[in-house]
């Protein structure tokens, strides 16, 4: 360690936002706040209405969900509930089509290909069946003599 040279904060800095996983990050949450408003305001002004008008609610809060007297709204819970589905729903098929896209991107550069290669066994004895080594002329177990090497 005496030899190495210390990074300065800064330089340091520079290295974690220049790096991928930071950006996605960042390009992460900016775009799950934008997509928070839009659920929010498919619950709150699509969704609940719904709730309301079948319930038979008086406009302001979904009828029969609220505890009278209480601060209990079993509306604003379900809202919440429903909320999480959507955007859980959501990241769900963003991340499963950004992985395929992925996976596409990669095998058009050619790297890691997915191919499957044929197992290669090692040659057997004919006397007694044991592993040997390619092109031997001996098994090393019985002593049996080969007309070719082992191939």
């Amino acid at each position: 360690m005496a030899g190495e040279k210390k990074k300065g904060f800064i330089a340091e800095f520079k290295e974690f936002l220049s790096q991928g996983s930071a950006m996605d990050m960042a390009v992460g949450i900016i775009i799950g706040g934008a997509f928070t408003a839009i659920v929010s305001s498919l619950t709150g002004d699509i969704i609940n209405p719904l709730i309301t008008f079948i319930t038979g609610g008086n406009g302001t809060e979904v009828g029969g969900l609220v505890v009278p007297g209480t601060e209990i709204d079993f509306g604003k819970f379900i809202s919440a509930c429903i909320n999480f589905v959507i955007i859980a729903f959501v990241v769900f098929c963003l991340v499963k089509g950004i992985n395929a896209f992925r996976d596409k991107a990669q095998k058009l550069r050619g790297g890691e290909v997915a191919v499957e290669e044929e197992e290669t066994h090692a040659p057997a004895c004919p006397y007694c069946l044991e592993e040997v080594k390619a092109g031997a002329v001996r098994c090393p177990h019985c002593g049996g003599s080969f007309e070719e090497p082992a191939a």
